[in-house]
């Protein structure tokens, strides 16, 4: 391993910049993002990115960092119409990391609606070959560490993000369907959460139980984190019996709304990604909305 000291004279020798994690020049841009990391001043730091944003200067960057700065001073709406407006001024690789940063801010103030759009629209890109910006796989960040990921691992993620949106506005039976769906892309144990709960909301007990059984197996990512194994506890709190029969729920009678979760354009019949461009879960809600009307 290398010495203590000779990291230390790496980190003297190297150029501020470097240190610092910043772009190297003397821009707009970069001074923005020197009041941000360096001055630790968030309100210059907006101050100097719309500077950038108008003269040009790495508008992709600029317009990104300035709406999670403006989030994380609790100024989410701005943030979503400031990327609204100036969002024609970047190129067309950054559309899409745009769109991840609205959907946040979407879910951060409350406007479910939009998100659910937005989430679709994702998906309609994913289904025409668009996104990664046509790519098979594209570069991600967590934590400081690069990494790759596949359009069938995004298209789970999404499908998880839809689900979720659906939960807020309690629609389980359209949430139950697309956890299920993303359970098969990309099977974790947040995902296998959410589906009982879903299952929970509609009084289908057995089949809520079921759902964490890969999960208490330790087959599932996220199965050892201490945080998913409390939910997962709380979650079999609400499945203990208690001296009665649980309830029955007559599926047929339920309002499924499932229609309105997926009626407009061609979305239902177009999804997913590989050899038959035909994502299963809109087939699969087709089914399940027929059966119940039999």
């Amino acid at each position: 391993m290398m010495s203590q000291r000779k990291v230390e004279r790496q980190q003297e020798e190297a150029p501020y910049h470097v240190i610092h994690k910043l772009p190297p020049g003397d821009s707009p841009y970069v001074r923005a993002k020197h009041v941000q990391l360096v001055e630790k001043d968030s309100e210059a730091a907006i101050v100097y990115f719309w500077k950038a944003i108008n003269a040009g200067d790495r508008v992709d960057s600029a317009l990104k960092d300035m709406a999670v700065v403006l989030k994380q001073q609790n100024r989410a709406e701005e943030a979503i119409e400031a990327i609204k407006s100036f969002r024609h001024l970047c190129s067309r690789n950054a559309q899409e990391s745009l769109d991840n940063v609205l959907i946040d801010l979407y879910k951060k103030c409350g406007r479910i609606e939009e998100q659910i759009e937005l989430l679709k629209q994702k998906l309609r890109m994913i289904s025409q070959g668009e996104a990664f910006n046509g790519k098979p796989t594209k570069t991600a960040r967590s934590h400081g560490k690069k990494f790759q990921v596949t359009v069938k691992q995004e298209t789970s993620r999404i499908l998880g993000n839809l689900g979720w949106a659906y939960m807020q506005q309690g629609n389980y039976t359209a949430a139950e369907a697309i956890y299920r769906k993303a359970q098969i892309l990309e099977p974790d144990t947040n995902k296998a959460c959410n589906l009982c709960l879903c299952l929970i909301k509609q009084g289908l007990l057995a089949e809520a139980r079921l759902a964490l059984d890969d999960v208490l197996q330790g087959k599932l990512a996220g199965s050892d984190d201490p945080k998913s194994r409390k939910r997962v506890d709380d979650l079999l709190c609400e499945l203990e019996p208690s001296g009665s029969s649980p309830p029955f729920t007559n599926l047929a009678s339920m309002p499924l709304n499932l229609e309105d979760a997926f009626e407009d354009d061609n979305l239902m019949s177009q999804l997913v990604p590989y050899r038959s461009r035909r994502l299963p879960i809109f087939e699969e809600i087709s089914q399940f909305r027929d059966q119940l009307a039999c």
